[in-house]
């Protein structure tokens, strides 16, 4: 299959004009422009996206969930499809090998089908219903039932560091069609190449299913405008954002001044610490340096599950696990960062603490680890926030108390890792008890990155790992994002939706007077 890059957005149906506001996409390799140009999308098609997305709306909220896993996995299977183009775009467009984009590709179908298993089946609206009880005293008991049911159109933003997992197709995407939301994804200006490719797919399983042509759109942009208008947009019910600290909040603080304020499902910052037990750092000191090392480069140290932090008891098991991580690190080679906005901060940010400003090719960079003994760390509290690239810091603590201490200014976190010995695994529940509070995901004996997407997973946290810790952008789960509960009252069986009604018609878990089953 061969695709012709127009370079402009996807309006409901229609291709975008050509507009006089262009951008292209750029090689981390070589710093050199990535043709052809695209065109911003204008004020006038974002508000012809965001309206038709209202009508698709009214028409989506009644489709059943047969109706939208056939279109979810019509979604996948063009995507594979054009595998083979999108691989090739997102790599060169990234700099990263095209294996990682063969994994994403695959990541991202399998995510599609698994939420088309899931609106297939239909036990996620959470189904609920206490029976009246006409004869109750003092007062009859009413009828009532209550389900999950989908929100409205949702603004969708590209993730820089996941060209095809966190972008067009990807979790936001995925999760919110799968509750009957139509999507506006605002494409990253880092990637559109990929986006245009990834926006066929969706665009064609809406005219091969039937489905409205507001269900999706894809808007080009150059700035910032365009994003902003977005959110802004009445039309626009909730946001699903992936980036930096700085950009979630702006769109948060935007959703909040909103007439009618939406909820903003931002995942921003997080260091990820690691915090490597006595008896681990004695037992096993080469196999958690090489382990860590993997880690904190892995994607060249642009995962958002990087761990940033390393903490390590004083001690010869200190020693051997950094002068093991130091000899990895002289041995890399440097690395291509995905835009020359993140190599600026990653410089910046690695000769605030002491690194060599080398100039690369290109967007490139090397890896960087840091040390900082505890009084050092406890003392500047710049030392714990987030660089995003190669670079991780290694903190030397005294005793595990110390750890204790550093919890109580943690802020909140996509992840925390725990290595512990053979005869620490009696200290685990203290340790998880209070730092569950303060991360969406613990990991025992292992390294955050590569998240499972799977039925149980939570990529969440509290702020300002996510703009609200209650939720997750990967698993199933990631599909009550997009939803409101909505509660009937004495309602004739004629009014109620299919998985209300009595005798269950759709054949689907339930919750009736307390009892979870299929009746």
């Amino acid at each position: 299959m061969t695709l012709e890059l127009k370079g402009t957005s996807f309006i409901a149906g229609e291709r975008g004009s050509r507009t006089g506001k262009t951008f292209t996409a750029f090689s981390p390799e070589t710093g050199e422009p990535v043709g052809p140009e695209f065109h911003s999308a204008s004020q006038e098609e974002l508000q012809i996206a965001t309206a038709n997305s209202s009508i698709a709306f009214s028409h989506l909220y009644r489709k059943t969930g047969k109706e939208k896993a056939r279109f979810l996995r019509t979604i996948a299977s063009n995507l594979e499809a054009m595998k083979g183009e999108l691989v090739e775009r997102a790599s060169l467009e990234t700099g990263l090998p095209n294996a990682r984009f063969e994994g994403e590709t695959a990541r991202t179908c399998g995510q599609l089908r698994m939420f088309a298993d899931l609106v297939e089946e239909g036990s996620w609206v959470d189904a609920r219903i206490d029976s009246a009880v006409p004869g109750r005293t003092p007062m009859p008991k009413p009828d009532v039932r209550s389900m999950r049911k989908a929100l409205g159109p949702v603004a969708v933003f590209c993730a820089s560091n996941f060209p095809v997992a966190f972008s067009v197709a990807g979790g936001d995407t995925a999760s919110a069609l799968a509750a009957g939301c139509p999507v506006v994804v605002n494409a990253h200006s880092a990637h559109p190449g990929t986006a245009e490719i990834a926006a066929f797919a969706i665009a064609d399983a809406v005219s091969e299913c039937g489905f409205p042509d507001g269900t999706f759109s894809l808007l080009f942009s150059a700035d910032y405008k365009i994003g902003a208008a977005l959110v802004a947009d009445r039309h626009i019910k909730a946001v699903g954002f992936t980036g930096s600290r700085p950009g979630g909040r702006a769109l948060m603080d935007i959703a909040a001044n909103r007439e009618e304020p939406i909820p903003v499902f931002a995942e921003m910052s997080s260091v990820n610490p690691v915090f490597v037990l006595p008896g681990a750092a004695k037992e096993r000191p080469d196999e958690i340096a090489d382990g860590l090392f993997g880690s904190f480069t892995l994607g060249f140290g642009q995962f958002c599950t990087k761990p940033g932090l390393i903490f390590l008891p004083s001690g010869p098991g200190y020693d051997s696990i950094v002068s093991r991580l130091r000899h990895l690190c002289e041995g890399s080679e440097f690395h291509p960062l995905l835009t020359e906005g993140i190599r600026n901060s990653y410089v910046s940010k690695t000769t605030e603490r002491g690194a060599l400003e080398k100039a690369y090719e290109g967007f490139g960079v090397e890896t960087c680890l840091f040390e900082a003994e505890w009084f050092e760390f406890l003392e500047d509290r710049s030392l714990a926030h987030e660089i995003f690239g190669p670079a991780a810091l290694v903190v030397g603590y005294r005793d595990v108390a110390d750890l204790h201490d550093f919890e109580a200014h943690m802020e909140g976190q996509l992840t925390v890792t725990f290595h512990a010995g053979a005869d620490e695994a009696d200290e685990l529940p203290e340790w998880v008890d209070t730092f569950e509070r303060k991360a969406g995901r613990v990991v025992f004996n292992g390294y955050p990155t590569g998240v499972e997407v799977c039925q149980a997973m939570v990529h969440g946290g509290p702020f300002p790992a996510t703009s609200f810790a209650g939720t997750t952008s990967v698993g199933t789960r990631a599909i009550e994002r997009f939803t409101q509960l909505v509660c009937f009252q004495d309602a004739p069986d004629a009014v109620l939706p299919e998985e209300l009604r009595d005798g269950n018609p759709l054949g689907m878990f339930r919750m009736v007077d307390g009892v979870t089953g299929r009746h």
